[in-house]
């Protein structure tokens, strides 16, 4: 390469008059590419150093989280064969290990939560599907409580009596009023049980009102009794006016 430098140099002076050969064959060096000087090759080690260790990280992160899921998978298939646990508490853990543990549990028919205030104490609960809790018991974990059956079940009959008693004072309110005693047993003592009793129960015909109850005003003849009356009253009536007709003429004839 240098011969043919040399060469090339060696007819561009020939054509040139009055350029040297040093002036030539420096400026054909300078034009070409310099080198890596030691800074550039240092930068590059360190380049390369760099995708290497985030390479690393990258691979033991993933490594990571396989032996944590495989880790979570036989706790939780421990959980589901024990026939005595019905829900499991898990220590504070991170994001990326609650989110394995949601993921881990789903996959195996579980049901779970996670609880806690700020990110550094959340921590995740599994619940058998038979055994999921009702709202009352996860306010109860979102509030920090530990979930207690008796006493849950000694609030949930107070407010069913509370429901009851306020039904009760409802319709107490929507039904009419009415006398706080009754009228025979106020006055018993003064005319005893039994003429109460006869008393409340006899009516008496009122002829300045014409009240008079309801059994006597029921005509208990038969038809035929009730027109032969009928038919007598007619009667007596004609002759009445039969007679006072007889009695004018009478008068009149004496006149």
């Amino acid at each position: 390469m240098l011969a043919g430098l040399q060469r090339c140099c060696r007819r561009s002076a020939r054509g040139r008059k009055g350029v040297s050969m040093a002036d030539l064959l420096g400026s054909i060096l300078s034009s070409m590419e310099k080198p890596p000087t030691v800074g550039d090759q240092e930068s590059r080690r360190k380049a390369r150093e760099q995708q290497a260790r985030l390479k690393k990280m990258q691979e033991d992160e993933k490594r990571k989280k396989a032996e944590f899921r495989k880790k979570m998978e036989k706790e939780v298939n421990d959980f589901i064969q024990d026939s005595a646990l019905q829900k499991k508490k898990y220590e504070p853990m991170g994001k990326i290990e609650r989110s394995i543990l949601h993921d881990v549990a789903e996959v195996a028919g579980l049901t779970s939560f996670s609880f806690g205030e700020d990110e550094e104490s959340r921590y995740v609960m599994l619940f058998k599907k038979e055994f999921a809790p009702c709202d009352e018991e996860l306010e109860a974990y979102r509030r920090g409580e530990e979930w207690d059956v008796a006493k849950a079940e000694e609030r949930r009959k107070l407010k069913e009596q509370a429901a009851l008693e306020e039904e009760a004072a409802n319709q107490n309110q929507r039904r009419p009023p009415s006398p706080s005693s009754n009228y025979r047993d106020k006055y018993s003592h003064l005319i005893g049980t039994s003429a109460a009793k006869d008393a409340a129960h006899t009516l008496e015909a009122n002829r300045a009102y014409g009240c008079v109850p309801v059994a006597n005003k029921r005509d208990t003849r038969s038809i035929e009794e009730a027109m032969n009356e009928i038919r007598a009253k007619k009667r007596l009536k004609k002759g009445e006016e039969d007679t006072g007709a007889a009695g004018s003429s009478s008068s009149s004839s004496g006149l």
